[in-house]
C-alpha cells in the first residue's frame, strides 16, 4: 500500500513539474491545453463513474453510451422546446434515470445476461433518438460560465478549474463526493462488499436488490448530468451519434482508473490532455501529418496505456454475475 502510494506522489510531482516547465515556457498555449484537457477529459471521467458505481453494485453495464445518448437526446429537444435550460437539464436527468431503471429491471429482476442488457440499452437509445430527431430546433443559450471571485484571477489554477459552467463544478464536486461516499462511508462499504461477496452481504443484513436499484439510479443520475453537460454546456447542440463512443471510452477509462472514482478521473485527464496536445499540434502546424492521424493519439494512447496495466487489475468479483439468493 505504501509503495502505491508513493508511486501516486512520484506521478503527481512529475505532472506538476512538467507542467511548471511547459507553462513558463508559454504560458498561454499551456494554460489553453490545460483547459482544453479538462473539457475533454470531464465527460468521459463523469461517464466512467457510471461504470464505477454499477461495477462496484455488481452489475456491467456497457449501455454508458445508450445512457448518454438518451439523456443528451431529451436535454437538448426538452429545452429546445421549452426554451428553458433547466427543463432541459431536469430532462437529461430524468432519461438517464429511466435507462438506468430499465437496466436493473433486465439485470436484477430478470437475471437476464449483462453484456446483452447494456447493448439492448444502446440499441434502444440509437434508434429512439434517430428515429424522433428532428432538424431545425436550437437552444435559447448555453450554460454561462461561472468565474469564482478571486480563485478565478490566480494564475494558470484559475482559467482552468474556475472559469467553467455550472456543471463543470458540479461534475468536479461529485466525483470527489462518489470518492469518499465509496471508501469512506457505510453506504460505500455495503456497495462494495455486494460487489464482491452478495451471499456474505445478504447474510449480514443488507437488501441487496434494493442496493443495486439504488445504485442504478444513482448511476443513471451520473449518466444523465453527463448528456446534459454535453449538450447544454460544452457543445449545445445535437446530433445523431452525438455520444460519440464517449461511452465506451469510458468503460476503459473506468479500468484503466482501477474502478477508482480518482484514478478514472486521473485516466480521464490524461485522455483529454492528449486530445488537447493533438489539437495544439494541428493549430500550429508543428507536425505534417494528416489530421485523422492526429486525431487518433488520444485513443492510441488510451489502449496503449490500458494494454500495459489490464493484466495488473482486478474488477470486483460478482461483476457481471446475477445475484441469485435461493442459491446462496
Amino acid at each position: 500500500m505504501k509503495r502505491i502510494f508513493s508511486k501516486s506522489l512520484l506521478s503527481t510531482y512529475a505532472v506538476i513539474l512538467a507542467i511548471g516547465y511547459f507553462y513558463f515556457r508559454d504560458s498561454l498555449v499551456t494554460t489553453s491545453v490545460a483547459g482544453s484537457a479538462l473539457l475533454f477529459g470531464l465527460p468521459l471521467a463523469m461517464a466512467a463513474m457510471v461504470g464505477i458505481l454499477c461495477e462496484r453494485t455488481g452489475v456491467v453495464n456497457i449501455g454508458i453510451e445508450g445512457t448518454l445518448l438518451f439523456s443528451a437526446f431529451l436535454g437538448f429537444f426538452i429545452g429546445a422546446i421549452s426554451k428553458n435550460l433547466l427543463i432541459g437539464l431536469a430532462s437529461a436527468l430524468i432519461g438517464g434515470v429511466i435507462m438506468s431503471l430499465l437496466l436493473a429491471l433486465l439485470t436484477v429482476n430478470w437475471k437476464m445476461d449483462q453484456i446483452i442488457a447494456g447493448t439492448i440499452i444502446n440499441i434502444l437509445a440509437a434508434g429512439l433518438t434517430s428515429f424522433f430527431y428532428k432538424q431545425g430546433y436550437a437552444l435559447p443559450s448555453i450554460l454561462p460560465r461561472w468565474e469564482v471571485p478571486l480563485l478565478s484571477d490566480i494564475p494558470f489554477i484559475g482559467p482552468v478549474f474556475f472559469t467553467h459552467g455550472p456543471l463543470t463544478y458540479a461534475g468536479l464536486i461529485l466525483i470527489v463526493a462518489l470518492w469518499v461516499g465509496l471508501f469512506h462511508t457505510r453506504w460505500g462499504l455495503r456497495s462494495r462488499s455486494i460487489g464482491e461477496y452478495p451471499s456474505s452481504a445478504d447474510a449480514a443484513g443488507i437488501k441487496v436488490n434494493r442496493l443495486k436499484y439504488f445504485n442504478l439510479m444513482l448511476a443513471g443520475g451520473f449518466g444523465g448530468l453527463t448528456g446534459a453537460y454535453l449538450a447544454l454546456e460544452l457543445v449545445g447542440s445535437f446530433d445523431r451519434g452525438f455520444s460519440a463512443g464517449k461511452g465506451f471510452t469510458a468503460l476503459a477509462l473506468m479500468i484503466f482508473g482501477r474502478w477508482n472514482p480518482l484514478g478514472a478521473l486521473g485516466a480521464a485527464l490524461f485522455f483529454g490532455t492528449a486530445q488537447a496536445v493533438a489539437n495544439q499540434l494541428m493549430i500550429t502546424g508543428v507536425v505534417n501529418i494528416p489530421q485523422p492521424f492526429i486525431n487518433m493519439l488520444p485513443y492510441v494512447l488510451t489502449i496503449a496505456v490500458l494494454a500495459i496495466s489490464a493484466g495488473k487489475v482486478r474488477p470486483p468479483a460478482a461483476a457481471g454475475r446475477p445475484y441469485e439468493k435461493e442459491n446462496s
